[in-house]
């Protein structure tokens, strides 16, 4: 590129279209593999979406259509060091969020409960009775099923665990395969006509979604799932208790 013949909006503009490009990448990866919607809102990510947005595609090029001047001298070394601060704040945001992914969606008693990568230990992961559970899904996450220990001991020490902020899902040992475990998730479901009452607001949404589709209510059971920030109404198959969709809604 002849520098001297560039204008410092076409500079700012290239580096505009190239940082977008990064960016949408980036997204891509984040929300359609490792954050199924709406789980990237619930999990409170919208904030996080803002600043690598604002730091990557905007103040980037902002940047270089201020201090671009063509013939300037050391420019060449001013944009490497925007690219090389802009490229490092793009991958200090997406690995916060790749450890804070879903990694598992545990079925626990009776609704769905999120736990992220980070908070996946290594040592409880090793622990793990299936062997596809002993490492971190990479592609997006599982669901699983809960399975509550029978031997009094082990209770015991759960319930001591769950006061010092750790459950279920935090411990891959009582994870099982969702499918043979079916039966006792659609038992757990509520029919949708049955959630009007107990949770209206979670109805509405849901409502409004059946309405759009022209899916019939008996075909599906509702159950909750809890996430940081919002929590999401999951819709099962009545029949398979197969996932079919998640509805974010606001419970307060």
């Amino acid at each position: 590129m002849k520098w001297k013949k560039v204008t410092r909006w076409q500079a700012s503009g290239v580096h505009l279209l190239i940082s977008a490009a990064i960016a949408a990448g980036a997204l891509a990866l984040m929300l359609l593999v490792w954050y199924p919607h709406p789980l990237f809102k619930a999990a409170g990510g919208d904030d996080l979406l803002l600043i690598l947005v604002g730091v990557d595609v905007i103040i980037g090029p902002l940047i270089t259509l201020i201090i671009f001047k063509p013939g300037k001298k050391g420019l060449k070394f001013d944009l490497l060091v925007i690219g090389v601060l802009q490229l490092s704040a793009l991958v200090y945001g997406v690995s916060i969020v790749y450890l804070a992914r879903p990694a598992y969606i545990v079925f626990v008693k009776d609704r769905f409960e999120v736990v992220t990568a980070a908070e996946l230990q290594p040592e409880h992961l090793a622990e793990a009775k299936f062997p596809e559970f002993r490492a971190v899904p990479v592609t997006g996450p599982r669901w699983v099923y809960g399975e509550f220990p029978t031997d009094p001991k082990e209770r015991t020490r759960l319930l001591e665990l769950n006061l010092s902020g750790y459950d279920m899902q935090h411990f891959p040992r009582y994870f099982r395969p969702y499918e043979p475990h079916r039966a006792d998730i659609l038992a757990r479901g509520q029919t949708i006509e049955r959630t009007r009452k107990t949770e209206p607001k979670a109805g509405r949404v849901v409502d409004a979604w059946l309405a759009e589709t022209g899916i019939s209510p008996d075909s599906v059971r509702y159950l909750d799932l809890r996430a940081p920030r919002y929590w999401v109404a999951v819709l099962v198959d009545a029949k398979t208790a197969e996932p079919v969709k998640m509805l974010i809604y606001d419970r307060l």
